[in-house]
């Protein structure tokens, strides 16, 4: 059932039409003519409206500016004589959906008011969607209690509404395509694609291909023209990952299109223009590749217009309870089961994590620690959370007081 308000200054056929809508059960007010229809549309919102061009007190032209000032999204069907298609189409122009030639079959009235309220469903539940995806990668949805992730977020929320292109850097996890998405759906263009491509995931005699497109015949095999991920995301913010492991050859191509904001597809004679805000990202240190003449400079510069560091979270320790909530409740939902995350569990992590440690080698680190280092920096840690309370500490760790106890002699640990 859709809310229609007809427009006819004829009472007789406007009072027709209403009816067989109400009989398919849509919900319809009249207007006859164009100020009483300016007045409904100041009161009311309707999904449609369909309305008659010519009127002793305006057209039909006037009926659609008046929708557009109250309701930009109400959706407008014209009823036209064969002589006034000029008129129709200038309607169009301006905004309305179709115009339908009086005298034809009511069927295909019908027909065209379905597809009308199809077509209005359909960018409702996309808005919808946009809101949820807003919701879920918007700033406010991100999970940060820490003083260190309150700082990237603040710049990220006043970046976002502008165009400067942002280079975000940080280790493996800390969620940098995440950030990426919070600037776009924060941003202008959240309603336009968001493409992301991994640089160092295709090879790269297809990363080209990929970016740019190219046409038909460009080279064997190219049997069709294929769109490149620039033109898709035309509009909308397109994220380079990893843009360390971009090949030379295609840094300079990447460089070109940002100075001019210009693509080529591979095989074309013309360039097309594009409008696309680069978001890229990457953990490996740019400066020292620039330095080894492996990735340029100039197009670092090009790219850290605006730079986002994030850090790792075991700098970030203030949030690791919140996200350890977030990923029970999504594993409760998941499992359709309560779960809960008691505080001696929050204490209880492996000892890599405890000692603030990454896993595997670490430029950061001095030296390898061993297994019974990291064990002893646990206890300790854990001791020192429950105040030196061994029954607590035992309990947080997994063991029993005289395995505790053990294990403090063992390490000699005055406790």
């Amino acid at each position: 059932m859709a809310h229609i308000l007809v427009v006819d200054d004829e009472p007789a056929a406007r009072g027709t039409f209403a009816l067989l809508l109400r009989k398919r059960g849509h919900r319809v007010l009249e207007a006859e003519g164009v100020t009483a229809a300016t007045k409904r549309l100041a009161e009311e919102v309707f999904d449609l409206v369909v309305t008659d061009l010519r009127m002793p007190d305006g057209d039909g032209l006037d009926v659609l500016r008046a929708v557009k000032a109250h309701a930009p999204a109400t959706e407008v069907i014209l009823l036209t004589a064969y002589a006034e298609w000029k008129s129709a189409k200038e309607a169009i122009r301006q905004g309305a959906l179709d115009y339908f030639e009086k005298g034809q079959e009511p069927d295909e009235l019908n027909h065209r008011i379905d597809k009308a309220l199809a077509a209005r469903q359909l960018r409702r539940e996309n808005e919808n969607l946009r809101a949820q995806l807003r919701e879920r990668y918007g700033l406010p949805g991100l999970i940060a209690q820490s003083p260190a992730m309150h700082t990237v977020l603040d710049l990220v929320a006043r970046v976002a509404p502008t165009d400067a292109t942002v280079l975000i850097q940080g280790e493996s996890g800390t969620g940098k395509e995440v950030i990426a998405k919070a600037i776009h759906h924060a941003s202008a263009r959240a309603a336009r694609p968001f493409v992301a491509i991994n640089c160092g995931a295709v090879p790269e005699t297809l990363l080209e291909s990929e970016l740019f497109g190219y046409v038909r015949g460009a080279f064997t095999g190219a049997g069709v023209n294929k769109l490149g991920l620039f033109e898709e995301a035309d509009g909308g913010t397109l994220f380079l990952d990893e843009i360390a492991e971009m090949p030379p050859a295609l840094q300079v191509k990447l460089l070109r299109a940002l100075q001019s904001g210009e693509i080529r597809r591979l095989g074309a004679t013309q360039a097309a223009t594009i409008d696309v805000r680069v978001i890229a990202a990457t953990h490996g240190d740019l400066a020292a590749l620039i330095s080894q003449g492996s990735f340029r400079e100039d197009l670092f510069y090009r790219l850290n217009v605006i730079q986002v560091a994030l850090p790792p979270l075991r700098d970030r320790r203030e949030d690791l309870p919140a996200l350890a909530e977030h990923f029970l409740t999504r594993a409760a939902t998941k499992l359709n089961r309560e779960l809960r995350l008691s505080p001696p569990a929050l204490e209880d992590l492996p000892p890599h994590v405890s000692a603030g440690l990454q896993l595997g080698p670490s430029p950061a680190l001095p030296r390898q620690i061993s297994l019974a280092d990291a064990e002893r920096i646990h206890i300790l840690q854990t001791l020192e959370r429950f105040g030196g309370n061994h029954s607590g500490a035992a309990e947080a760790l997994g063991i029993g007081r005289t395995t505790l106890w053990r294990k403090l002699k063992e390490y000699e640990i005055d406790r």
